[in-house]
């Protein structure tokens, strides 16, 4: 009897701690159960449209100015067979410029216009942009300055005598394994991290291994763009969302304030963070392909276009090529790149013939061989049907 109460009590002590750790951990638990569903086939199209309801967020103010017009031309039809290509791979919303007007839009799958979509690795094209802004402003003196000499928390690590130029181009050397379909990878890891409320200025400063020297070897290692975050928010003493902000959102007028995904500190996921409607999408990447300039004002420094989708990055002959967090085709045609980003997200660019896609979708199976192939040559069928009209 007196073992029996002994038992109760300890069983009911047990009980009371643990519901007080899932009280006081509410906020963390429900967010690593979001990650681990965030890809489900039964929510990814909900979850891709509202990521601000499972992870902290910062909003990137987009000021009191009108929206931009983003002129609505004469629709135009996809290519035969688009159809089927929009089913298969899962799309969510298509919007085609041509000469900075609507000529195509549509949502699929239940979503609409004012969702705001996760960008995915879109964004690292946006920061991409950004560095170039705050590079031009003096802040930063150079690319080939170490990228220690703004974010000294990596000295010891393995970024330890990499330059900014090689974070630029995925050729850190840095040992990362970004494998999503993998629970062990670093890339989930970091994930882990961000829905825990850790710090991924420390995840990026724990990593200690290399597999290759710095700027040699390409090696697409996601982490290498939160590296760029480091260096920027060292560089101007500001945070990402704010300066991003000022320099890029205000400027372009978007239609909803975007949100960018944040960790536990309040830093921003600068490498996939970004949540924005897919027209704002097509914003910046019209932008983009007019040089940098919008609505008369110039944006980005004087051929930094050029300058970030020139293939410079080492990649390997004949396979897809890199600039400065831009991918071109393996067979580019002058004025083609594209931002991707993973389950879908694309924003691309053929500037000699004046179109820019922006595409989101809720693809599970866009890792298959052949898939990011295959949605480059719609997009230039896309391309060559607008151009033919």
């Amino acid at each position: 009897m007196r073992y029996a109460k002994w038992a109760f009590r300890v069983i009911t002590v047990i009980i009371l701690i643990s519901g007080g750790l899932v009280v006081w951990k509410k906020e963390e638990i429900t967010r690593l159960l979001a990650v681990n569903h965030l890809f489900d086939a039964d929510r990814i199209v909900q979850n891709f449209s509202s990521m601000d309801q499972m992870f902290w967020t910062a909003a990137l103010d987009r000021g009191t100015a009108p929206v931009s017009p983003l002129p609505k031309g004469e629709d135009a039809p996809l290519p035969e067979g688009s159809d089927a290509w929009l089913t298969e791979r899962a799309v969510t919303a298509l919007v085609v410029l041509k000469d900075g007007q609507i000529r195509h839009e549509g949502y699929y799958q239940g979503t609409g216009p004012e969702d705001r979509r996760i960008s995915w690795s879109m964004a690292k094209s946006f920061l991409a942009s950004l560095f170039g802004i705050v590079l031009q402003d003096g802040a930063i003196a150079s690319m080939d300055d170490p990228v220690t000499k703004y974010a000294p928390q990596l000295a010891g690590s393995a970024y330890d005598g990499a330059r900014i130029i090689d974070v630029l181009h995925m050729a850190s050397g840095v040992k990362f394994n970004e494998d999503y379909l993998d629970f062990n990878s670093d890339i989930n890891r970091m994930g882990r991290v961000l829905a825990l409320g850790g710090s991924m200025d420390g995840f990026a400063a724990g990593l200690a291994e290399r597999d290759a020297t710095p700027g040699q070897t390409w090696h697409y290692v996601s982490i290498d763009t939160h590296v760029i975050g480091m260096v920027i928010r060292g560089a101007t003493g500001r945070t990402i969302p704010d300066l991003m902000a000022e320099k890029l959102i205000r400027p372009l007028g978007l239609e909803e304030t975007p949100l960018m995904i944040t960790d536990g500190t309040g830093v921003g996921f600068v490498l996939g963070g970004l949540n924005m409607r897919t027209r704002d999408y097509a914003r910046f990447g019209q932008m983009v392909a007019q040089g940098g300039t919008w609505q008369g004002q110039r944006l980005l420094p004087e051929g930094w276009v050029e300058t970030a989708s020139a293939p410079s990055a080492p990649t390997s002959p004949g396979k897809e090529k890199y600039g400065l967090q831009w991918w071109l085709p393996s067979d580019a045609q002058p004025g083609e790149f594209y931002a991707i980003g993973v389950y879908g997200q694309y924003i691309y660019i053929n500037r000699p013939k004046g179109v820019v896609i922006a595409m989101n979708s809720a693809d599970r199976l866009f890792k298959e061989d052949g898939v990011n192939r295959q949605n480059i040559e719609m997009f230039r069928r896309i391309t060559d049907s607008f151009v033919k009209e």
